[in-house]
């Protein structure tokens, strides 16, 4: 029984294998856009996951100490030198960084106090985790330096801080910033500042300490009721010059939650 010879399979044309990589070129043109956009996503609700862990500290912390949140910073000096306690990290002599007080109430520190879009250093200090910050303007406490009194001893920490609002000043706790995404041109703030300067009195300091739109051209915000949600107006702040938006801010990657205080002074 004769059988017909097996015929050669013929390969692709130059055409139809130009054919076969524009319609994957379309395909991959469609798929890595949308595993983009939901990696976004994921990094977004981790994001708004931290703050709100920021948040219960915080409040946990305040029922445990005279209806008091915590400190934004303070300075101590030791007899190794200068202490310097944050509310997320402490710096002491010779470089040594250790946890700040919200540790205690954080299940997993370490994860909840850095932004998952924010890849850069500290700016502040050697701190491992960095990316958020703290409404430090009114609710935090801040210290000044050191300093020696009429006696010779020294005069730090709590001795002379500005103190934060205590919580019975509070009415407006779902409008009010506590913690957030942290940005200014140099990178990361831990210092959540209000645009007016009314409090700090200088407005580098204030325009240091503004929110990162880093989130799709939004921010994340934790309200000092509770819940968290995304802001996506970044405002310049009343007192805006070319220079503090530009040389200090970086606006408009980074900027305010409201042009006055509307959004960090919770009376």
């Amino acid at each position: 029984m004769m059988h017909e010879p097996l015929r050669a399979h013929r390969g692709l044309t130059l055409v139809e294998t130009l054919v076969v990589i524009a319609i994957v070129s379309v395909l991959l043109s469609l798929v890595v856009p949308a595993t983009s956009a939901v990696r976004a996503n994921a990094r977004s609700g981790h994001c708004q996951s931290n703050l709100r862990q920021l948040a219960l500290a915080a409040h946990a912390y305040a029922l445990q100490n005279a209806e008091r949140y915590p400190a934004a910073v303070l300075y101590e000096m030791s007899p190794a030198g200068l202490v310097t306690r944050a509310w997320d990290h402490e710096q002491h002599p010779g470089g040594v960084v250790r946890p700040g007080i919200l540790w205690s109430y954080l299940s997993s520190p370490t994860s909840v106090q850095q932004c998952p879009d924010y890849l850069g250093p500290s700016t502040f200090g050697a701190d491992p985790y960095t990316g958020y910050n703290y409404n430090t303007s009114y609710i935090g406490a801040e210290g000044r330096f050191p300093e020696v009194d009429a006696n010779g001893a020294w005069r730090d920490g709590w001795a002379v801080a500005r103190r934060g609002l205590a919580t019975g000043n509070f009415r407006r706790t779902d409008t009010t910033a506590l913690f957030g995404d942290g940005g200014w041109r140099g990178g990361a703030n831990k210092f959540m500042r209000a645009p007016s300067a009314t409090v700090e009195g200088d407005f580098a300091t204030v325009y240091a300490g503004a929110q990162a739109f880093r989130h799709g051209g939004c921010t994340h915000v934790a309200y000092l009721d509770g819940h968290v949600r995304g802001e996506c107006d970044c405002c310049e702040g009343g007192n805006a010059t070319p220079q503090l938006l530009d040389e200090v801010m970086g606006f408009p990657k980074n900027g305010f939650l409201s042009h006055d205080d509307r959004s960090y002074d919770p009376r």
